[in-house]
């Protein structure tokens, strides 16, 4: 019985095991799709936005009717004494007769409800909430866009990374070809031995480059995972490729389109910035006026020489009491006045940071245009380099190998060939990044 118990438990071990090791695949939008879930700072931009809402509440609850409940117990141990004097009860005068008053033990229990009736601070609270709560939405739609944007970057580092692998794997498989090509030709004496020597320089240096990649291949899934919010050594799988994914991030639309800067969300944010401040205006404002509230309160007290609080004949002595109180400002020294015309100087920066704050996305985004139609000119001026590259790195080794061209023009022939294939790779991701900058800077995350 021990031994199936034992068996079903590592079925189950196993299986979770084997569950948690299931690979993940992801295309580019489903990437960003997991990773608003699950990206760590967006879910805490999630949570903020929740507890806004519950701090929404908790002003509001201020103004609403307050009840509160007290029992106070009193024994004591030594009662005070009180002196009274004795002619009272008939004795001399000048002299003092030694008494104590009440019961060694009471209980007092109360309730008391308060209401607002009238505070300019709490209605200046409630419009406080509700702009915390949309500083709250507004900085969690920030943080989707900048989650979005490391996606971007993230996924197409490692695309790149994987790309550069793969060609720098054919360039070795090709270099170790023409290397035991070439060692024959020497050895049968057709051949000199610094075309070999060449050939080993340029092999061993892409040995080294692919190498180097391999190990940041690793590093670009382990931060792409980051940024999902996974593991950072989850196994993760990208469906999409480098290529098809520059030609769908091809839009030179996006650079013909005009964008409102008062439609981004940093010109949201700094327009937040503004109404915060006229609110705090208005509560230093608010501040001069009366406060008027309200109370009514009623309550038992049992007094007893010992405890017999519990007991059905202990008697109660009921009270109740209404209230109602008002607060009147009259003179603060020029604090208030003071503490008003700090708030207005105050609103008046942000007034101007909102200004400046509408230029700089006026820049942002015609800077973000630039960049973006520069990577994609430079994208396909790179493509057409790297087929010139080529076709003149065939030609050479054809002429190399022919015997008429040396080893150093095949070599330079080969290194040209190499920098054009990075280059071209690097083309291809700038028009992925730039795209998401200009679409990070303009709120388009559709186009």
């Amino acid at each position: 019985m021990k031994i199936k118990h034992l068996f079903t438990l590592l079925v189950l071990v196993s299986s979770q095991l084997f569950a948690q090791e299931t690979p993940k695949e992801f295309s580019l939008q489903e990437a960003i799709d997991f990773a608003i879930e699950n990206n760590r700072t967006a879910q805490n931009a999630s949570k903020d936005i929740d507890a806004a809402e519950q701090r929404k509440w908790e002003t509001t609850a201020t103004g609403l009717p307050q009840i509160n409940a007290k029992i106070d117990y009193q024994n004591f141990l030594k009662q005070q004494v009180s002196l009274i004097p004795a002619e009272f009860f008939g004795g001399n005068p000048g002299e003092f007769a030694e008494v104590t008053f009440g019961t060694t033990q009471s209980i007092n229990a109360t309730a008391t409800v308060t209401q607002k009736i009238f505070d300019g601070s709490y209605l200046v609270g409630l419009q406080s909430a509700k702009v915390y709560l949309q500083i709250s939405k507004n900085a969690k739609v920030k943080t989707d866009l900048e989650v979005r944007k490391r996606v971007i970057q993230a996924y197409g580092n490692v695309l790149m990374a994987e790309e550069s692998e793969h060609i720098l794997k054919e360039n070795v498989e090709t270099l170790e070809k023409n290397l035991y090509d070439i060692k024959k030709i020497y050895e049968n004496g057709l051949e000199e031995e610094e075309s070999v020597e060449q050939l080993e320089i340029t092999l061993s240096g892409v040995k080294s480059n692919l190498n180097n990649v391999t190990r940041l291949k690793t590093l670009a899934y382990q931060m792409l995972n980051i940024t999902l919010g996974l593991d950072v050594n989850h196994e993760t799988v990208l469906t999409d490729n480098l290529e098809s994914l520059t030609n769908q991030n091809i839009n030179l639309g996006l650079i013909s389109t005009e964008y409102d800067p008062e439609n981004t969300i940093d010109y949201k944010i700094a327009d937040n910035t503004k109404r915060s401040n006229e609110l705090l205006l208005k509560l230093e404002k608010s501040k001069a006026l009366p406060t008027l509230n309200t109370f009514i309160n009623g309550g038992y007290v049992g007094y007893s020489n010992s405890f017999t609080f519990a007991d059905k004949d202990q008697k109660w002595f009921g009270s109740s009491l209404f209230g109602v109180s008002l607060n009147i400002p009259i003179f603060s020294s020029l604090q208030r006045s003071a503490a008003t015309q700090r708030a207005k100087i105050e609103l008046e920066k942000a007034k101007a940071d909102l200004i400046e704050k509408e230029q700089q996305i006026k820049l942002q985004i015609a800077s973000a245009k630039s960049n973006y139609e520069f990577a994609v000119e430079d994208y396909q001026n790179k493509r057409q380099n790297l087929n010139l590259a080529e076709r003149i790195e065939k030609k050479n080794e054809t002429k190399f190998f022919e015997g008429v061209g040396s080893s150093f023009e095949l070599r330079q022939a080969q290194m040209q060939l190499y920098t054009a294939q990075q280059e071209y790779l690097q083309a291809m991701l700038d028009v992925i990044n730039n795209k998401a900058d200009l679409e990070t800077a303009t709120n388009a995350i559709n186009n």
